[in-house]
Formats: structure tokens, C-alpha cells, sequence
């Protein structure tokens, strides 16, 4: 039965070991879709596009995994939290990487198009805060740190907060000549961002379940006064 423990924790520490690379994967791809927009480069975004078949690969390793292990082990409560968490967590990083993906996709659209300066500082903010949140949950995940994990929602709010001056700017020049399907195109790099940034809380969601044994979610938009 103790080897039958031992074998059990090691295929658990090697699904975790996974999801770590495969955040580590995300973070390239959203990296390389966030230089593709800066510099306008498309042979670069095709790059992105298909380096999102190594997610997908990890991916579906993580859950071939998870599928495999309660197929033929029965996990203790506190075990069979991690196995949920880290098969949420697979999700939101396959979400994330889909994301990035459409960045380089839109980036292509438009890639002849000059743009902006504000709306793409604005985006390169928004895309440098939504890396650092990837960065945050995957370490408060491995670290098993609810403080980093809750830290999220701040983080979040720091990218809610650039797309709003984004709108702002948005709405000053969509009519300028030859720049609305540019400005468009834009507008859903800036949405997918801020969901990239949702899918990283969400990750946090689930360090705050594992560690607690309580699901809460850490913003609810229908009482925002209790987050105030």
C-alpha cells in the first residue's frame, strides 16, 4: 500500500511539474503575440500561432494524466483538491494561450497599419500586467501562498483600469480617417488581455480551494460593495 502511496504522489508531483511548464509555455506564447503587435511583425505572430500547438500538447497531457490517476487511485481529500486545481488550472492556461493566439491574429489583420502610440502603450501595459498576473498564480500555486494568490484581484484591477483609459482614448480617435478597423482591432487585443488577466484570478480561485477546502470567488460583480 506505501508504494502504492509513493507512486500515487510522484505521478501527482509530475502532473504538477507539467502545469508549471505549460505556464511557462503561455508566457511565450503571450510574450511573442505581445511583440508581434509592438513591432507590427507578422512573420512573428505566424510564429505564435503555431507555437500554440505545444500548449495544446501539455495541455492534454495534464488531463490525459489527471484521467489516468483517479482512474486507478482513490486521492485523500486534501490530494484530490490539488488534482481539481490543477485540472482548472490546465484549462485557464489552454484559455490564455488561445488568447495570445488571437492577438497574433488580429496583429495581422492590421499589421499594415501604423496605429496609435497612446492605445499601444496602453495595450503593452495591459499585456506586461497580464504576464506578471500568469507569473503570480503559477507561483502562488507551487508555493501554495493564498497571500500572493488573493494578491490577484489587485493586480486585476490594475488592467481594468488601463482598459478604461483605453476606451477613453478609443473614443477620441475611432473616427479619424483610415484608423476605425485598426481601432477595432484593437479593442478586442484590449478585451483579451483583460480576460487573459480573469483566467489568472480564476487560477488564484483555485489555490485559495486547495489551501482552505472552501470555494470562493474573489470578486462577484453582483455584490461589489463586499469587495470594497
Amino acid at each position: 500500500m506505501s508504494n502504492v502511496r509513493v507512486t500515487f504522489q510522484e505521478e501527482l508531483d509530475q502532473l504538477e511539474a507539467t502545469l508549471q511548464e505549460e505556464g511557462s509555455l503561455v508566457l511565450r506564447v503571450l510574450r511573442g503575440s505581445l511583440n508581434a503587435l509592438a513591432q507590427r511583425d507578422v512573420e512573428l505572430a505566424d510564429d505564435v500561432i503555431a507555437f500554440d500547438d505545444d500548449v495544446d500538447r501539455q495541455f492534454l497531457q495534464i488531463e490525459n494524466g489527471v484521467q489516468s490517476l483517479l482512474a486507478r487511485q482513490t486521492p485523500v481529500a486534501t490530494d484530490l483538491r490539488l488534482v481539481l486545481a490543477l485540472l482548472h488550472a490546465n484549462l485557464h492556461l489552454e484559455r490564455m494561450a488561445d488568447y495570445a493566439v488571437t492577438i497574433a491574429k488580429l496583429t495581422k489583420l492590421v499589421a499594415d497599419v501604423e496605429g496609435d502610440s497612446a492605445l499601444m502603450q496602453t495595450l503593452q501595459e495591459m499585456g506586461d500586467r497580464a504576464e506578471e498576473m500568469i507569473r503570480v498564480a503559477l507561483d502562488s500555486l507551487a508555493n501554495r501562498d493564498l497571500e500572493a494568490a488573493e494578491s490577484l484581484v489587485d493586480l486585476d484591477e490594475l488592467i481594468d483600469r488601463s482598459n478604461r483609459r483605453f476606451v477613453d482614448r478609443v473614443i477620441e480617435i475611432v473616427g479619424e480617417p483610415g484608423m476605425r478597423e485598426w481601432v477595432l482591432r484593437m479593442v478586442l487585443v484590449s478585451r483579451t488581455l483583460e480576460r487573459i488577466g480573469d483566467h489568472a484570478v480564476d487560477i488564484g480561485e483555485q489555490v485559495s480551494y486547495l489551501l482552505t477546502a472552501e470555494f470562493r470567488e474573489f470578486t462577484d460583480a453582483s455584490h461589489p460593495e463586499e469587495h470594497a
